[in-house]
């Protein structure tokens, strides 16, 4: 009678792993990008210059999620995750504490490839654990991401407060943020389902099937890249926007970025129970509403305060997105090809980051900000005709719509 239990406890344990793994990783990438200010200071990067350090950074985490779907054909993503995320989290100290721009290069080079395979393998695990529960968790682990974000942010502001050093800010954090790492590695579960590393990936079953999911791929890809580029609006342009647009204060135009991440905290807090709900198409759906309607009050807002109430719909809306996109990936690839899936889809996050702040930017300054709001909106908006790729309506999850037996959201196309 107790055996049964014991499974389940390795997926519980799983679960509250990984979402510790998702809090390290948006910690550790919100210390990277809230102070490159300080790293262009340290290492004499010129504003020409700045730019190439940026965009190689996405760059090569798109080839460290590529490298990342033909590496768990042989190793299981848990390996790859408890391996990979000390080395993000080395990574970033040694950005902050090289000794010439060339070295911060490399390290900057060895954040993007690693923080590529980790963003991968994070998410492989998170969708193949949801499928072992049956119901929507994938937005709690992005959740926990948010809450990460948050908290790099605010150890960001306190170094810059006390302007301390990158190296004096990094090194504690990383001293615990690798211990932590190194322990919640061991809990990772990869879920009930096969993986490619569990037995020969190779064969040709599991060929075809990634195959078909490429191909049904497609619109969850265009999906995931331009809520990237709607996301990237927001951090890249929000302070500017508002101090330069709507005529704020500088202090005002700090609140709208930390707004957007309460928001998409919260969001994602309560988003899981939204899916098991009302399905996962209607969440994404209202999802995308809310998004263009954020982006076209900020687009007419007539002062700051209007500005803010804007972006705080962005963070409500985009928030759940990316999550649920994951999710659909693994869905329609079915258990054989899901990894693959979304190791593909993976790179069309950096995708959209890397086109959404130079694209608002040209905009603006060929025609206006205002009007460059718009954009983002109209291609978030393109989610709608797409939004039944997340699954059909009659797939609810929860005790009001449980299927028989097990739900899932990751159990090949026999859903669509």
């Amino acid at each position: 009678m107790t055996a049964p239990l014991v499974p389940g406890t390795l997926v519980r344990h799983g679960r509250v792993s990984l979402a510790l793994s998702f809090f390290i990783q948006g910690t550790v990438f919100a210390l990277l990008v809230t102070r490159i200010p300080a790293i262009q200071d340290r290492y004499g990067i010129s504003d020409g210059l700045l730019p190439a350090f940026l965009a190689a950074v996405p760059v090569l985490a798109g080839v460290g999620s590529v490298l990342t779907e033909h590496l768990v054909k042989r190793v299981p993503p848990s390996r790859v995750l408890r391996c990979i995320q000390p080395v993000v989290c080395l990574a970033l100290l040694a950005a902050g504490s090289a000794g010439s721009m060339g070295q911060a290069a490399v390290a900057l080079a060895a954040f993007g490839l690693s923080v590529g395979a980790l963003d991968a393998s994070m998410n492989m695990l998170g969708v193949s654990l949801q499928r072992a529960y049956g119901r929507s968790i994938m937005l709690g682990f992005h959740a926990a991401y948010s809450l990460g974000g948050i908290v790099g942010a605010s150890l960001a502001w306190v170094g810059a407060h006390w302007q301390l050093s990158l190296a004096v800010l990094y090194g504690p954090v990383v001293a615990v943020l690798v211990p932590l790492a190194l322990v919640v590695g061991r809990w990772f579960v990869d879920g009930a389902a096969g993986h490619g590393a569990a037995g020969p990936a190779g064969g040709a079953g599991g060929k075809a099937a990634a195959s078909v999911s490429m191909r049904l791929l497609l619109p969850l890809c265009l999906v995931m890249a331009f809520a990237y580029i709607g996301d990237s609006t927001v951090s890249n342009w929000s302070a500017k926007y508002l101090q330069d647009v709507l005529g704020s204060s500088e202090q005002v135009a700090t609140v709208p970025y930390n707004v957007y991440m309460v928001t998409t905290l919260l969001g994602r807090a309560v988003g899981d129970l939204g899916v098991r709900r009302f399905g996962a198409v209607a969440v994404v759906r209202c999802g995308t509403v809310v998004a263009a309607c954020g982006f076209a009050v900020v687009a007419v807002a007539p002062g700051a305060w209007a500005g803010m109430a804007g972006f705080t719909l962005l963070g409500v809306g985009l928030c759940v997105i990316v999550p649920q996109t994951f999710a659909a990936a693994g869905r329609l690839a079915g258990p054989e090809a899901s990894d693959t899936a979304i190791a593909r889809l993976n790179i069309f996050n950096y995708v959209g980051f890397l086109v959404g702040s130079p694209l608002v930017g040209a905009l603006g300054d060929a025609w206006s900000y205002r009007g460059a709001m718009l954009v983002p909106m109209l291609l978030v908006l393109v989610t709608l005709v797409y939004a039944r790729s997340f699954g059909p309506q009659a797939a609810r999850y929860g005790d009001r719509h449980e299927r028989p037996r097990t739900a899932d959201v990751g159990r090949g196309s026999n859903g669509l």
